[in-house]
């Protein structure tokens, strides 16, 4: 299988909101709760425009996100409920310059909102 397969179905897996992961409790994070830039790294060939993306979301236990192609190409500021299958939501914000940096095909991360007093670190990275 090789890599693009192997992402399709991981991408479909969590379409379903089925964790391939084990589930890791939420942790307290008394940091701020805005969104955050990565380190812009490039992805060994990986492309957000032609594949669309991947995301990881940190201490998860049920939430999902999509950032679709389309959302890249258009490149506006966007908040995402990242609710899944949990309980409870979050959201984050994807701001022009995170869409920029996924254009040039680098990883972003964002810390989404509150909830429950924990937060959660989403990295989106180019499939």
């Amino acid at each position: 299988m090789d890599r693009k397969s192997f992402l399709q179905k991981g991408l479909a897996v969590l379409a379903l909101g089925v964790s391939v992961a084990p589930i890791i409790s939420c942790s307290s994070d008394s940091g701020d709760s805005g969104p955050n830039t990565g380190n812009g790294e490039g992805n060994n060939g990986a492309d957000c425009l032609a594949n669309g993306t991947t995301s990881n979301i940190g201490s998860n236990h049920g939430h999902t996100l999509t950032v679709s192609k389309a959302d890249v190409e258009a490149g506006s500021e966007k908040t995402y409920s990242i609710q899944g299958g949990s309980g409870h939501n979050h959201t984050i914000r994807v701001t022009a310059a995170h869409f920029t940096d996924l254009k040039s095909n680098k990883s972003v991360t964002v810390t989404s909102s509150t909830d429950n007093s924990h937060t959660h670190s989403v990295t989106i990275s180019c499939a």
